[in-house]
């Protein structure tokens, strides 16, 4: 395992981290044994850095988190989110009394005192324009109730915004093969202040597993079944944002780009981790195999100039129109 310093907190943390939303929900079926022995795979193989959310199974993930804890004498850390528990989902929601609620119910969750990085959790675009907010995160800092504080954003507009904001740690967004524009600009500023990037949706929702076909069907509890268009959420989250048939084409021409020795997986995460940019990936994983697969990707050796020319192509060609300008 490799280790890529967070932002300015003083962490390292692992360059393949563990993302907890699919041992929460809608990802289909899970059995929280088989969670937690992915979990615990994770932390024998070197990783020491866990995202999950308050409305991750509304709390599930959270107090899964917490048993893995538990049972393990080792260090590592948790960053939770908080803001889509809001219903209505609005910037006004974003307030003392909600925030602090928010904080409080997750601390119960993880079983801790102190909430190691809380992010916002893809709030309203009128948010990051609101200094009060970020005023009421410094005074959860402060209180104890938090380490440190970042936020997760669907667009690249958010995150320079937020950014600006000082004691803004972390940007966690989605960058991947079928996703470059974060690479742009946003990627030069997070250096600039040293904001660590957490690169989330790195397989695309599955798409660049290379295990999906045109007929693989999805529980009707899994968003990559009802979540297609937008309907529950920002349809970025499912698949990057590109079209189910469009992503098996471009997945399809990445096979034969795909280094010898490489699975599909490990070429989407060491593509990755070619930027030093980024803090760490957070591929999620339901199952211990998943996670060995995924978590090999980070000692693997860079990939070639050529290899990323041609990554590059397939994105100009067959990706980006649909999700470039978008987010």
């Amino acid at each position: 395992m490799q280790y890529r310093e967070l932002g300015r907190t003083g962490w390292k943390v692992s360059s393949i981290s563990f993302g907890s939303w699919a041992i929460g929900s809608a990802w289909g079926p899970v059995k929280d044994e088989e969670s937690l022995a992915a979990l615990h795979r994770a932390v024998e193989l070197g990783v020491n850095f866990f995202d999950t959310a308050d409305v991750y199974g509304d709390g599930r993930s959270e107090r899964l988190l917490a048993q893995l804890r538990r049972d393990h004498g080792k260090t590592f850390y948790i960053a939770t989110k908080a803001g889509r528990r809001l219903d209505p989902h609005l910037a006004d929601g974003y307030n003392r009394e909600n925030l602090t609620a928010f904080v409080e119910r997750s601390l119960k969750n993880l079983n801790t005192e102190t909430i190691d990085l809380l992010q916002l959790h893809c709030p309203p675009t009128d948010v990051y324009y609101r200094p009060e907010v970020f005023g009421i995160l410094d005074g959860l800092m402060n209180a104890g109730k938090i380490r440190y504080y970042g936020v997760s954003v669907e667009k690249v507009e958010e995150a320079l915004k937020a950014i600006e904001f000082p004691n803004v740690q972390t940007v966690q967004i989605i960058f991947n093969i079928f996703r470059h524009r974060p690479a742009e600009l946003l990627f030069e500023q997070t250096k600039k202040r040293k904001v660590g990037i957490l690169a989330r949706v790195p397989l695309a929702s599955g798409m660049l597993t290379g295990k999906l076909k045109p007929d693989t069907l999805f529980a009707s509890d899994d968003h990559r079944a009802f979540n297609r268009s937008g309907e529950a959420f920002d349809r970025g989250e499912t698949f990057s944002g590109v079209d189910y048939e469009t992503g098996l084409k471009a997945v399809e021409e990445l096979k034969s780009v795909c280094p010898q020795g490489m699975s599909l997986v490990q070429f989407a995460l060491r593509w990755i981790l070619m930027s030093d940019a980024v803090t760490c990936a957070i591929p999620g994983a339901k199952r211990v195999s998943q996670v060995e697969e995924n978590l090999a990707a980070a000692d693997l050796s860079p990939l070639s100039e050529e290899t990323m020319t041609r990554v590059r192509s397939i994105y100009e060609h067959q990706i980006s129109g649909f999700v470039h300008q978008y987010w």
